[in-house]
């Protein structure tokens, strides 16, 4: 098992990449604090996780919600003694809005989760692992992170902002912290649920590349790209993104 002894904290775990995350974490022996706002989802998550080497813990919580999140790190490191490994992955699309279309509001509510949310718990997490630990920090990026145009502006940005936060968390902690992304390309999950009203500018320029994906990836295909990042099978990667896109973006 590769993550026997380990705890870890993994954010949007109520579905798609941060549910298949936490599964595979757990069956590989972490102690998993699960979090997400759908309560109903998570409990269902520990069911699932039922007979595992290790444990999903099910914590509600908004990564949107500054002060309640970093309050979640506090209390789990009580409970658990440490945090070995932080995940951040939930995320949130916006709408495909361009620049020029785009609200202070929207900005500001994508940003909160995507890169602000990532920041707080990194902060959190950061603070909490000693002088001579082994911490280690995941982000789930997105290929969106390194081109201009897989969505709209704000969550480009956000994306852009988690890879360069990734960098310099890694930089600055070295030895310490080990600080990866992963970048998915298309994946099936849930994400593209929430967009109802697309900008058709935006739609249309972003999905102006979607015939040279050569496929969709699945949830789990990601789970173990993170699986390796977190684990000391990669204790010598820090401060890359691993791009998981079945060669979409070597086009």
């Amino acid at each position: 098992m590769k993550l026997e002894k380990k705890v870890a904290f993994v954010t949007g775990a109520s579905s798609g990449m941060g549910h298949a995350i936490a599964l595979l974490f757990a069956k590989e022996g972490a102690e998993v604090i699960a979090v997400a706002r759908r309560k109903d989802r998570l409990d269902a998550l520990v069911a699932d996780a039922a007979g595992f080497a290790g444990h999903i813990h099910a914590t509600q919580g908004d990564v949107a919600d500054a002060a309640g999140i970093a309050a979640v790190i506090d209390a789990s490191v009580k409970q658990f003694g440490k945090l070995d490994i932080l995940v951040n992955c939930a995320g949130v699309m916006d709408e495909m809005m361009p620049a020029g279309e785009t609200t202070d509001e929207l900005w500001d509510s994508v940003l909160a989760v995507n890169l602000k949310g990532p920041f707080i718990l990194a902060r959190a997490f950061i603070n909490q692992v000693p002088e001579d630990g082994q911490g280690v920090i995941v982000n789930i990026a997105s290929i969106g992170g390194l081109q201009g145009s897989r969505a709209g502006a704000a969550y480009t940005a956000s994306k852009h902002g988690v890879i360069g936060l990734t960098k310099n968390i890694a930089f600055m902690y070295a030895g310490r912290i080990r600080a990866n992304a992963v970048a998915p390309g298309g994946v099936n999950t849930e994400i593209g649920v929430g967009i109802k009203n697309p900008s058709p500018l935006g739609a249309k320029r972003a999905s102006a590349g979607m015939s040279t994906n050569p496929r969709m990836g699945e949830a789990e295909e990601i789970a173990n790209a993170v699986l390796f990042l977190a684990s000391d099978d990669s204790s010598f990667i820090n401060g890359t993104t691993l791009v998981a896109d079945a060669g979409w973006t070597a086009y």
